[in-house]
């Protein structure tokens, strides 16, 4: 069934639609080899079968791509101007406990967790000993005495591997450290109408609640933790909830007028207008933070310690610069899908496309793509070569829209 679902979505005449599926299209190559076994499912499949989604395979998972009620274009501007419910319980959520909690997570990490307050959190990446990529994922203090890590569920199976072969020879060392994998739900609320609508359901003064940090409070009555975060680059929150209480609380969320369900397909459209990256395509193992214009992530005093894995690759690109860097394009004509290859104007090719698709809100074509740092400045023109056709685009700065966080 998911490999049927997942064939007409392939064939599908949406532009946006297409793209989409062509950015995430490791994953469900992934995925549909998955589907050979069985895909999991998240705790609000039923819900998102009652809301008439259409469901495809992704990351080992069967999830929403979009509802009837509103095709992408629409869910993606739905999101811009008032609020839009994503399901991410897919993505891998970890408790971790222990005196040396915070040494642990710095191990693996290019995070300053000692420097985080309380209640904040990072966006950060688990690094290689090659100083590659390994996740990005999101490390948060708490005032409950343990660390809240939210990471990819598409390298769910390898960061869970990682951290229990780290865990082990760290305690061999006396570390004292536990890892609990939660199996909670995980709602993404983004859109400027989120503080508004979710104020009314809550005794916490979300006008304190700042971008990057969380707080354990109740939402509707239903106990969860709420993280000022997200990946469209409007101000929203993550909810993480119990598995039993997530369904009511989508559906609390949902009674309000200006919610609509949104899934997969305008969550891409939305993350790569806000220039945030997709693991697998835009950052991996064979790329670093300094490449991935991530430079920004290594935190100042990690950079004194150099103790984090890769340091000395990660540290050299900071002070004598890479040779390549992830740059934003808008690209003339058509749209340059991933894997479409970039040239200079001699016609040498210098780079591939990443990530690409029709901006819904600029109505242009956007993408990005690794180029040589001397192409890397802004209003440098190149072609990129889309169905044989060579198009001419021009370096811009990312994001593509600017960003509506809520900052202090």
């Amino acid at each position: 069934q998911a490999e049927k679902m997942l064939k007409i979505v392939l064939q599908s005449k949406n532009p946006v639609f297409r793209c989409v599926l062509s950015s995430n299209k490791r994953l469900l190559s992934t995925s549909s080899h998955l589907c050979k076994e069985e895909t999991k499912q998240s705790v609000l499949h039923d819900f998102h079968l009652k809301n008439k989604a259409c469901m495809v395979p992704y990351a080992g998972w069967t999830m929403p791509i979009k509802y009837k009620s509103l095709g992408i274009i629409d869910s993606h501007h739905h999101t811009r101007n008032k609020a839009s419910l994503f399901d991410v319980s897919h993505m891998l959520q970890t408790k971790v406990h222990g005196d040396d909690k915070v040494a642990f997570v710095e191990s693996l990490t290019v995070c300053d967790v000692k420097g985080l307050p309380g209640n904040a959190g990072s966006l950060t990446v688990f690094t290689n000993n090659d100083g590659g990529i390994m996740d990005d994922a999101i490390v948060n203090q708490t005032q409950q005495d343990y660390l809240y890590v939210v990471s990819n569920a598409g390298c769910a199976d390898k960061i869970k591997a990682h951290l229990k072969e780290s865990l082990e020879e760290f305690k061999s060392k006396g570390g004292n450290v536990e890892i609990e994998h939660l199996d909670f739900g995980l709602l993404a609320l983004q859109g400027p109408k989120m503080a508004t609508l979710l104020q009314k359901g809550t005794k916490m003064d979300l006008s304190k609640l700042y971008f990057m940090q969380n707080v354990e409070t109740d939402l509707f009555g239903i106990d969860c933790r709420i993280t000022r975060c997200g990946y469209t680059g409007e101000d929203g929150v993550e909810i993480s909830v119990g598995r039993e209480d997530a369904v009511e609380l989508a559906e609390r969320i949902c009674e309000h007028k200006d919610v609509e369900l949104a899934g997969l397909g305008a969550r891409d459209s939305l993350r790569l207008e806000a220039g945030l990256c997709l693991y697998g395509n835009d950052i991996g193992e064979d790329t670093t933070p300094v490449e991935a214009g991530l430079t920004w992530c290594v935190a100042k005093p990690r950079r004194k310690e150099k103790n984090f894995p890769g340091a000395d690759r990660i540290l050299g690109q900071i002070k004598s610069k890479p040779s390549k860097r992830r740059c934003g394009l808008i690209v003339d004509t058509a749209i340059a899908r991933p894997g479409a290859i970039v040239k200079d104007k001699n016609g040498v090719e210098v780079g591939k496309v990443t990530s690409g698709c029709p901006s819904p809100t600029l109505g242009m074509n956007i993408a990005m793509a690794y180029l040589p740092l001397p192409l890397c400045k802004v209003s440098t023109e190149v072609d990129v070569v889309v169905r044989k056709k060579v198009l001419n685009a021009k370096v811009v700065k990312m994001p593509f829209v600017p960003a509506n966080y809520y900052l202090k």
